[in-house]
């Protein structure tokens, strides 16, 4: 049964219409995923569903005593108010029931109405079972400790928390306050990765509805059943995860483009015939000229222009010198704040063409220790080696280096004094930064906009070390994938840190957890790093460190040299791939030339050269057949190795 329905929704302001067609339906317990580029509409539609702001056509029906939740609702209000008890207020019908439970039993034991007092006594114990209250200060605890709260910071004043831990607070005052619809809108931001399993759990567990807005491709796999798509002001509903829904988007895609090019191919064929009947001029072929166009106009008034892909970047990271083999090496570092001690004993071993993602909770010093290494903060011990050539290209999640004074041209331009204004416009445009939109100041912009100057900025350096601190924080789905790719055919190396579960997997060659006593290698991406933990949680095995030695470090020299041995074939496979194609643009090229040679007049009326230039084709037809084959073997092979 739909709990929520959405039909035809249009918002429109004074200059454009925002949207003019969303239309989906939800169940009682659909888990939905509502994505679409930033400024498609996704928070405005969500304020339409909580009746903050009202929608210009369409209609929404809920059903009846429907309780839809946001986040907007949870405000923390008293400043003075302890973590727990802020949160322990979402139960104060609980809280004052149990108040009447003790009052009624306190009454019972002096003796006083009993027949009265054991039927009250007894219906308030049914109700407050029944909503939960056995279990609502447990879960209270368990809903702080999940989203990161110590149990120190149970009683600290909610007016001393930072921005994101009260985003935190607001976010599990949703969560427990036991709304039908959940409506979270990047939920997972400021939550290190152990809060966002937390609530991956949580919401996979919730008997509600839950429509989720976020660019956590992850998370919204983890999580949802459905996936609700805005784009070109309208919407359209998948059943399945993200990555199900990138399948069958694609597929629908090729189907559309395909049924148009059919539709196109038969109005030409139609009209035609229209133009062959029209000339023709005998009194029939008019009529039957009439008629067909009459088919060719139903097909034109039915047919769908498939929709324009919405623009993307498209840039490309290109080193400028390459570095030697050994890119960065830490030994033994120490890195404190005060009398707080951040890491200690931290090793690390980077070599060219890797991409190594670091992970850690929240405060472990993950952007500390990149600091170091670009040398903006001092190790309190420990030494950092840079290799032979390297030049680092850093991207900072703060954006730091970012003068908000500036237009994005001036912030470029400063940057580059060497590049025309030319060169940083088209530098900018590639960046979806077009016309105008060069002389608007950064501080006016989205922090999406600002990352992509920073991003232009990275790429115009060209550095074969990138050092990157959250580079797909602020940034939509659509951006996010094309930074993959980018980073992808990118040759240097890369130190990332991330708490984007889907970059890292398609990114990641190691990953290292950073802890206050070091730093613990996982060879793999993100899944493999979850499967060899939780095998290690599960059979009390301590994972090994790269700080430790002995037999350790033998493994460490066996899986550097099995490293190597898979990137020289890695290299060899693509050596041969190269040949082969270069092969196969010879063949190609003789083919050609040979079959323009059999045109010629003279070789057609010469049989011996007629059959001497046949049998050379012959042969290089089978020879190119052949290649074609080793060709599909090679790239076969190749995707293997990567």
């Amino acid at each position: 049964m739909a709990v929520l329905t959405v039909s035809n929704l249009s918002v429109a302001f004074a200059d454009r219409t925002l949207f003019d067609n969303i239309s989906f339906r939800l169940e009682r317990g659909d888990k939905a995923g509502l994505i679409g580029a930033n400024g498609t509409g996704k928070t405005t539609l969500f304020r339409i569903l909580t009746g903050r702001l009202a929608q210009s056509g369409g209609g929404v029906a809920k059903e009846k005593d429907l309780r839809i939740g946001c986040m907007e609702q949870y405000s923390c209000s008293n400043s003075d108010n302890t973590v727990y008890n802020e949160l322990l207020g979402v139960f104060e019908r609980l809280i004052n029931m149990e108040s009447e439970l003790a009052v009624t039993v306190s009454a019972l034991e002096r003796g006083e109405h009993i027949e009265e007092l054991i039927l009250k006594e007894m219906h308030l114990r049914e109700e407050f079972e029944r909503m939960g209250g056995l279990t609502y200060q447990s879960r209270t605890k368990a809903a702080l400790l999940g989203l990161g709260f110590s149990e120190a910071e149970f009683l600290r004043p909610v007016g001393e928390l930072s921005g994101g831990q009260r985003s935190k607070l607001a976010l599990a005052k949703l969560l427990l306050d036991g709304a039908d619809i959940l409506m979270l809108d990047e939920p997972t931001n400021h939550l290190d990765i152990s809060a966002v399993n937390w609530l991956e759990s949580f919401i996979k567990d919730y008997r509600g509805t839950v429509l989720v807005v976020s660019h956590d491709r992850y998370f919204l796999d983890e999580v949802t059943n459905k996936t609700i798509e805005i784009e070109h002001g309208k919407s359209r509903m998948y059943t399945g995860s993200y990555s199900e829904f990138i399948q069958k988007k694609q597929k629908i895609l090729e189907e559309e483009q395909s049924h148009y090019e059919q539709t196109m191919r038969e109005i030409r064929r139609i009209e035609g015939i229209v133009e062959q009947q029209k000339r023709w001029g005998v009194a029939h072929n008019f009529i039957t000229a009439a008629s067909k166009q009459k088919q060719a106009d139903r097909l034109k008034e039915t047919l769908v222009t498939p929709e324009s892909e919405l623009e993307t970047i498209h840039f490309k990271f290109t080193p400028k010198c390459e570095s030697g083999q050994d890119v960065l090496i830490i030994e033994n570092l120490r890195k404190s704040f005060g009398h707080e001690l951040i890491f200690d004993d931290v090793n690390i071993h980077i070599r060219k063409g890797e991409r190594v993602f670091i992970l850690g909770e929240n405060g472990c010093g993950k952007t500390t220790l990149l600091k170091i290494i670009n040398k903006l903060y001092d190790a309190d011990r420990g030494s950092v080696y840079l290799g032979a050539n390297v030049e680092i290209g850093y991207f900072d999640q703060v954006q730091s280096g970012l003068d908000l004074k500036k237009s994005a041209l001036d912030q470029v331009w400063d940057a580059f004094p060497y590049l025309t204004e030319t060169q940083v416009r088209t530098a900018l445009g590639r960046f979806l930064f077009k016309g105008d939109d060069v002389y608007r100041m950064l501080g006016e912009m989205s922090g999406g906009e600002r990352s992509r100057v920073a991003l232009l900025e990275l790429m115009l350096k060209g550095g074969n070390l990138l050092l990157l601190d959250e580079p797909t924080n602020h940034l939509d789905t659509s951006f996010r994938e094309q930074l993959e790719k980018t980073l992808l055919e990118y040759t240097g190396t890369m130190l990332i840190v991330s708490h984007d579960r889907y970059f890292i997997n398609k990114l990641a060659d190691r990953v290292l957890v950073l802890k206050k006593d070091g730093v613990t290698e996982y060879l793999g991406n993100y899944d493999y790093y979850l499967e060899k933990s939780n095998e290690s949680m599960g059979s009390g095995i301590q994972i090994r460190t790269r700080s430790e030695n002995g037999s350790t470090q033998g493994k460490k020299n066996n899986e550097y040299y099995r490293r190597k041995e898979e990137r020289a074939a890695l290299a060899k496979a693509k050596t041969k791939l190269k040949r082969c194609e270069e092969e196969i643009d010879r063949t190609e090229s003789e083919i050609n030339h040979i079959t323009e040679l059999l045109s010629d007049e003279e070789a057609q009326s010469d049989y011996e050269t007629l059959m001497k230039y046949t049998n050379s084709l012959n042969e290089l037809n089978e020879k190119l057949d052949a290649l074609y084959e080793e060709w599909e073997q090679l790239s076969s092979s190749l995707t293997n190795y990567e």
